[in-house]
């Protein structure tokens, strides 16, 4: 009985939130895109009038050299940047609290974001710090813990922040949310908020032209279950996500693996990238599922690459899913050129799946993770439906036995 009243309220708090969605102020970014479209970002920041700027990026993406032409550019239009460099893989609370130290230090006025989803999460969480000076990280997990106070207090927004993607996958170039990792508790957990969407989406398929093939991979399978899930969630999407989930879902299914085969394919390349701005652009308003809260607190157990666990984990959820996903998966394996005429929707679902699976074996990502300890899954699986619960719209919803199955299915 308490089980059923529980997940009558994470529908009933879904279905509100449904609502919510509807009248919500969504400021789409302002993208700028095409090969050496990086060299047009000084001219936006100084449309805006800033003059002095934060750059939060990783000490990988500075040994090769890659935001030179950033600021050879900036250093041309005569602004003055401060700089970064030191995000982790998952971000933490230490490197945002160091951000926002810089950010002070040097009286900046705006944010770049420069690299994959970290580089982006960091600079969001330290926006949101700038503008919540008295709120730590943690009291802005969740929903709507950075823009809440502002309407009690009349405080700041967040800087406007530049978001330039190194990779094909987050979209974070185009969501409210930011994941942060607290090595003190083994958690990741998201800050989710519209006051901290990037302003401006900086697309130059130039930026990913070699990125290693694992990568390649893996950022495009976390694109994918951005769609994926948005897809098939209930509630929150309009017809303009569903449109743009099916886009991305079609874009990669075409383009993944010309990419993932050849790296200098600069136009698989833009075609990833785009396809990654649609499903961020996506699941910020359709919002994600299992798929991801499972995948976040493997991330923050064992600090497994948020792309890795996406392709692993996605096929294991979907077939627990079962019928109560088959339709919108049907439509998707449609989209995606795997079903066969003749077919009907639970063996289009299954076809769609199963297509996963095969991209997963053909880009080299494996079916299982050797780092699941048995004596982590109930913590792991407790974690990741507090996340979960009640605000992701999910098909259906597991319990903490459910979780634990599931998890168990991804050990090696």
């Amino acid at each position: 009985m308490i089980w059923t009243l529980k997940k009558a309220y994470y529908r009933i708090f879904q279905f509100c939130m449904g609502l919510g969605m509807k009248v919500m102020p969504w400021i789409e970014p302002t993208v700028i895109e095409g090969p050496g479209c990086i060299g047009k970002l000084p001219a936006a920041i100084k449309e805006k009038g800033f003059t002095r700027v934060l750059v939060v990026t990783d000490a990988v993406l500075m040994g090769l050299n890659m935001l030179d032409a950033l600021f050879d550019a900036l250093k041309a239009a005569g602004i003055q940047y401060a700089l970064y460099d030191q995000v982790q893989p998952n971000p933490t609370i230490e490197n945002i609290e160091a951000a926002l130290k810089v950010y002070k230090d040097n009286n900046c006025q705006a944010i770049i974001a420069f690299g994959g989803g970290s580089p982006m999460d960091c600079a969001k969480a330290t926006g949101a710090r700038v503008a919540r000076p008295n709120r730590s990280v943690a009291k802005m997990r969740g929903l709507f813990k950075v823009i809440m106070p502002a309407f009690k207090m009349g405080s700041l927004i967040p800087p406007v922040l530049f978001a330039v993607p190194t990779t094909a996958g987050t979209g974070s170039e185009t969501t409210i949310a930011a994941v942060v990792s607290d090595p003190a508790t083994h958690e990741k957990y998201p800050i989710t908020d519209p006051s901290i969407r990037p302003r401006y989406a900086v697309l130059d398929p130039m930026l990913t032209v070699g990125l290693p093939p694992h990568i390649t991979a893996t950022t495009g399978m976390d694109a994918l279950t951005h769609a994926v899930e948005s897809y098939i969630g209930k509630f929150y999407n309009s017809r303009d996500t569903r449109q743009k989930a099916v886009l991305a879902v079609e874009i990669i299914f075409k383009n993944i693996e010309n990419a993932y085969q050849n790296g200098q394919d600069v136009e698989a390349r833009g075609q990833m990238l785009r396809a990654a701005y649609y499903g961020g652009y996506t699941f910020t308003r359709g919002g994600v599922g299992n798929i991801h809260c499972i995948g976040h607190n493997l991330g923050g157990m064992y600090g497994v690459p948020h792309g890795l666990a996406m392709p692993v984990i996605m096929p294991h959820v979907l077939e627990w899913y079962g019928a109560v996903a088959h339709k919108p998966l049907s439509e998707l394996a449609d989209v995606a050129g795997v079903s066969k005429p003749g077919m009907d929707r639970p063996q289009k679902a299954n076809a769609f799946i199963q297509a996963i699976k095969d991209l997963n074996t053909r880009m080299n990502i494996p079916d299982r993770l050797d780092c699941i300890r048995d004596e982590d899954i109930p913590i792991i699986a407790e974690r990741a439906l507090m996340e979960c619960n009640p605000t992701y719209p999910v098909p259906k919803i597991m319990s903490k036995a459910d979780c634990m199955a599931v998890i168990r299915q991804l050990k090696a």
